[in-house]
C-alpha cells in the first residue's frame, strides 16, 4: 500500500474506533447513577461511623454534568474496548509475520485480564485509603470531598493498580524476545520483591498496613508466576535446540 493508502485506511479505522467510543459513552451515561452510588459509597460509610460532616460537593453549576461525562468517557474506553482494539488490530495486522501475531495475540489475552484482575482489586482498595485517611480528620472539622478531584483519585488508583499487575507480563515479553532469561528474571526476585513493596506503600496509606500486604502479594504472587513460566520457556527452548544439535545454552544464560 502507499503512503496515501495507509492514512486512508488509519482514517477509516480511526473513525470506527471514534463511533464505538461513542457509543459507550452513551451507554456509560446512562448508568451512571450506579457508578456514582458505587464509588461514593466509602464517603456514606465514613459519614455513618463519624461525627463529622461528610460528603461529596460541586464546586460549580456544570459540575455534575460534568463528573457524568467524566464517568462516561472513562467507562466507555471500557465498555468499547472490543472495538477500538480490533480496529487497532486490523491496521498493524498485515505488517505483522505470522510468528509476531502469535505473540500479540497471547499477550494481550494474558494482559486485559490481569489489567482487569488490577482494577477490580483497586475497588477492594480504595474504600479502605478512603475511610482511613478520614480517620485523622481533627475533632470539629468536616470531611467535603470535591467531586472531580475524588473521581479522579479513585480512577487513577484503579488504573495505576492495573498496570502494575500487567507488568510480569512485560517479563514474558522480554523472555520471549530474548533480551531477559528465566534464571535472570528469578534471579531478581529480591529487587522485585522490594519494588512491590514500595509501590504498595506509595499506592496506600502507610497506616493502612493491611491493604499494603495485599497488594505488594499480589504483585509478589504474579512475579514469581512470570519467573516460573519463563523458566518453562527456557527449557522448552533449550531442548528444542538440543533436538536441532545447537548450542543449547544460547538464549538461555
Amino acid at each position: 500500500m502507499s503512503l496515501g493508502a495507509h492514512l486512508l485506511e488509519f482514517r477509516k479505522r480511526l473513525m470506527l474506533a471514534a463511533a464505538g467510543l461513542l457509543v459507550g459513552m452513551i451507554v456509560a451515561f446512562l448508568i451512571t447513577d450506579p457508578i456514582i452510588a458505587f464509588i461514593t459509597e466509602p464517603i456514606n460509610q465514613v459519614a455513618k461511623t463519624s461525627d463529622t460532616l461528610v460528603a461529596l460537593t460541586y464546586d460549580s453549576v456544570t459540575a455534575p454534568f460534568d463528573l457524568r461525562m467524566r464517568i462516561a468517557f472513562s467507562i466507555g474506553i471500557f465498555l468499547s474496548a472490543p472495538i477500538w482494539m480490533w480496529q487497532l488490530w486490523a491496521f498493524i495486522m498485515p505488517g505483522l509475520t505470522r510468528k509476531e501475531i502469535r505473540y500479540t495475540v497471547g499477550f494481550l489475552g494474558a494482559a486485559l485480564p490481569l489489567f482487569f484482575a488490577g482494577c477490580y482489586v483497586g475497588t477492594l482498595v480504595v474504600p479502605h485509603v478512603i475511610e482511613l485517611m478520614a480517620s485523622f480528620t481533627a475533632e470539629g472539622a468536616t470531611n467535603l470531598y470535591e467531586a472531580k478531584k475524588y473521581y479522579d483519585f479513585v480512577f487513577k488508583m484503579m488504573m495505576v493498580i492495573g498496570v502494575a499487575f500487567v507488568l510480569p507480563v512485560f517479563l514474558v515479553v522480554l523472555n520471549f524476545a530474548g533480551v531477559l532469561s528465566g534464571k535472570a528474571i528469578l534471579k531478581g526476585w529480591r529487587v522485585a520483591v522490594l519494588i512491590a513493596t514500595t509501590f504498595a506503600a506509595l499506592a496506600t496509606p502507610a497506616a493502612d498496613v493491611v491493604s499494603m500486604l495485599m497488594l505488594a502479594g499480589m504483585l509478589t504472587v504474579l512475579y514469581f508466576a512470570a519467573a516460573g513460566l519463563t523458566l518453562l520457556l527456557d527449557r522448552r527452548r533449550r531442548k528444542r535446540r538440543i533436538a536441532e544439535g545447537l548450542d543449547p545454552d544460547l538464549r538461555t544464560a
